[in-house]
């Protein structure tokens, strides 16, 4: 439930980030252009960051090792 959560989260800020440059930075089409690439190419980075450490904690590498005394 977290997971999907979360990234409905990213999807709807990056939606609104992509607006927000629609409406304030209307420089013209390559301009444009270039602001919604950097900012799907940082959400999606967040958002990967973000997948790649929840996941991480689901199933870790490292397993505590017992001794056979305890």
């Amino acid at each position: 439930m977290g997971f999907l959560v979360t990234t409905l989260i990213f999807i709807v800020v990056g939606i609104i980030a992509s607006l927000c440059a629609r409406i304030c930075c209307n420089r013209g089409p390559s301009a444009n252009l270039l602001h919604l690439t950097l900012i799907i190419t940082a959400t999606v980075c967040c958002w990967m960051m973000w997948a790649i450490v929840y996941l991480a904690q689901m199933k870790p590498l490292i397993v505590p090792i017992l001794n056979e005394t305890e």
